[in-house]
């Protein structure tokens, strides 16, 4: 079935990091109305948040390390191949905020930077059988 945000270049996932993420839930559930469903993974709670029944984002507490930054939502656009859009990004002076990883039952993920230090997660999903 076709999925337009699985489709390379499209901007498919968004996601809080917080200091707070119990706290966090309860702002966008009621602001929003987003439903959500916690997911125990292995660094802890991921609250994936849902329209309608359809997963649309998620909030998650920030990972050791990085207490320092500001609590953030990020962005994720489809790529065909994470780890060549990485290579793409390098050659054209970008870096990888964290490398490409494997997350099982979703798919390949990356944080990229832009020359100017902009910061954008790229996946490629896992096919559904």
């Amino acid at each position: 079935m076709y999925n337009p945000f699985k489709q390379h270049g499209a901007f498919s996932w968004s996601e809080l990091m917080t200091d707070d993420p119990v706290k966090a839930v309860a702002f966008y559930t009621d602001v929003i109305g987003w439903e959500v469903e916690a997911m125990e993974m292995p660094d802890g709670v991921y609250h994936v948040l849902k329209a309608n029944g359809e997963a649309v984002g998620g909030i998650m507490a920030k990972p050791e390390g990085y207490e320092h930054i500001p609590n953030h939502w990020g962005t994720y656009v489809t790529v065909d191949d994470v780890d060549a859009t990485l290579e793409q990004a390098e050659a054209m002076g970008g870096k990888a905020v964290y490398p490409p990883m494997n997350v099982p039952g979703v798919g390949r993920m990356c944080a990229i930077a832009d020359p100017d230090g902009a910061v954008v997660s790229v996946i490629t999903y896992e096919e559904k059988a």
